[in-house]
């Protein structure tokens, strides 16, 4: 079973964030946990990345197989029935994990035109208001 981490330890609203920006990994394509971290504005988060991931419940639609370790190997962390899992997952998208864990980041990594932008939390204002809050900056380095 999935555990929730440390949440306001990357900012209020970050997983939310982080499952957006995992929800654009388009079909047979790839991010690294450090990738979704840089496109949220915040590079330094991989690990939080992670957090948000292992934090999902079963059945949220949120691809989190499509988010890899930097080296290209599926990330495990002991979790041998997820790492076999996320491997059936890429393959049933057509990205091949070859026999070590590895994926051929040069030819899957995904490339967004831009940094994405996730939706931020809404403040007030009700549903007609368009006014949206600023992305949270954690002061941690």
């Amino acid at each position: 079973m999935r555990s929730a981490g440390p949440r306001g330890a990357s900012g209020e609203g970050f997983f939310e964030r982080v499952y957006a920006v995992v929800r654009r990994i388009p079909r047979g394509r790839v991010a690294t946990y450090g990738q979704v971290a840089a496109l949220l504005g915040n590079p330094r988060a991989a690990r939080g990345v992670g957090w948000a991931l292992a934090a999902l419940p079963a059945a949220s639609g949120v691809p989190w197989h499509r988010v890899i370790g930097a080296t290209g190997r599926i990330s495990s962390r002991g979790r041998e029935i997820e790492a076999v899992l996320q491997g059936r997952l890429l393959a049933r998208e057509g990205v091949r994990v070859g026999p070590d864990g590895r994926v051929a980041l040069e030819a899957r990594l995904w490339r967004p035109s831009s940094r994405v932008s996730a939706p931020a939390r809404r403040r007030g204002g009700g549903a007609g208001s368009s006014r949206r809050s600023a992305p949270s900056v954690s002061s941690r380095v």
